[in-house]
């Protein structure tokens, strides 16, 4: 009796490099949406901070412009700082220490979506708070920027989150999945407030303004208020070239990282 062969389908679809991309980001997004410690946090603090020191006890200008206008620029900068490292360095520092990134090697996901994920994700809630904060000075805190200052201050806030994604990136190839948030920290509040983000710069002591020029959030919080009529000067290129100086330097950090879990784990 003749038997009738049945062969499996070859046609399989493999799905597009563009495809995983986005399906990872898309689920790195969520994940992390539905982690109140980070996507409450990240948005509360500088939306917090703004109203308290902006709309409720801001009544005198800094640097020539509203305390209001001048807080945007300063808070988002914040903002900006903590979406980019919880972002990236507790989620990294948490899924290397439990063996997560052993699992995504197994799978055909090209080793550049999972990193590039995480950046967008965090460029998504950074660019979240931003908007809050221009939403919250316009409607409540009489401040009036035109449509196109307001676009060039969330592109260029938004933009400069990479730099805090490669720091990121490199305290998550350092840190324990417990550490991680205390270690991220330690960088992130002191550098925050010998920036300038807290206390406006002027009024800093001189020996932390010769700090500041050495710190990534001064120059992307020179960037911001340069937009809207304040900043102490420097050019636009002299801050963006320090912030690409400083991506450089902690990709580099994070890359030796990545080698030497790769040889840890043959």
């Amino acid at each position: 009796m003749a038997t009738t062969a049945i062969s499996p389908a070859t046609n399989t679809m493999r799905p597009s490099v563009l495809g995983i991309c986005f399906k990872e980001t898309k689920y790195e997004f969520l994940k992390c949406l539905r982690l109140p410690m980070y996507s409450v946090s990240t948005i509360v603090f500088p939306v917090m901070f703004y109203v308290l020191f902006g709309l409720i006890m801001g009544h005198q200008a800094i640097g020539g412009i509203g305390t209001t206008t001048y807080l945007i620029a300063a808070y988002g900068t914040f903002g900006v700082m903590g979406a980019s490292l919880f972002g990236t360095a507790a989620t990294l520092a948490s899924e290397r220490g439990f063996g997560w990134l052993e699992v995504k090697k197994a799978t055909p996901m090209p080793p550049f979506a999972y990193f590039l994920a995480k950046v967008v994700m965090s460029m998504i809630f950074s660019a979240t708070d931003v908007v809050l904060l221009m939403i919250l000075g316009t409607v409540f805190g009489g401040v009036h920027l035109p449509a196109l200052v307001s676009a060039k201050l969330l592109l260029t806030l938004v933009a400069g989150s990479l730099p805090f994604c490669a720091m990121g990136l490199a305290i998550g190839y350092f840190a324990g999945p417990t550490s991680a948030p205390a270690f991220i920290n330690v960088f992130y509040l002191p550098m925050s407030f010998c920036s300038g983000l807290w206390i406006p710069f002027m009024f800093l002591p001189q020996f932390i303004q010769k700090i500041a020029v050495l710190l990534p959030p001064f120059h992307l919080s020179q960037l911001a208020l340069g937009l809207v009529g304040g900043g102490n000067g420097g050019s636009a290129r002299s801050h963006w070239e320090a912030l690409i100086g400083f991506a450089m330097i902690c990709l580099g950090i994070a890359w030796a990282g990545h080698q030497r879990d790769q040889r840890a784990n043959g």
